[in-house]
């Protein structure tokens, strides 16, 4: 199990399913046939999407398209990733002056400085 795409057995005792890493064309793929069951409707009265419309719409697509499948608790887990990103660069807008974003390039924008002074008060943030 040399593979370096193949997931950790991270469980106490537990064998888990093989796993492999999301390549940046799944995770495009993931946000696309969201954007479209969200476009299509099919969020419930809270917001979110249920279990079966991801199963049955969205990992049904997504499978189709991908070298390897994922199941429902890969979704859930990525959902989590994006959440937590998306916090990390809210965070980074909204308290933070002399930031910005470049449409174009679709990346933040600031000083040498501004960025220095960012990362010494969030250190946890370098490794974005």
């Amino acid at each position: 199990m040399g593979d370096s795409q193949q997931g950790n057995n991270k469980g106490k005792g537990k064998e888990k399913e093989n796993y492999e890493s999301w390549t940046m064309d799944d995770i495009n793929e993931l946000l696309h046939l969201l954007v479209d069951a969200i476009n299509s409707g099919l969020r419930d009265a809270n917001g979110s999407l249920s279990k079966q419309n991801v199963e049955r719409l969205i990992l049904h697509r997504l499978n189709a398209k991908i070298r390897f499948p994922k199941t429902y608790n890969n979704y859930l887990s990525r959902m989590k990733w994006f959440k937590k990103q998306y916090n990390k660069m809210s965070t980074l807008m909204r308290n933070n002056s002399g930031f910005g974003w470049d449409p174009i390039a679709k990346t933040f924008t600031a000083s040498d400085e501004a960025w220095k002074d960012y990362l010494k008060s969030h250190p946890s943030y370098s490794k974005l």
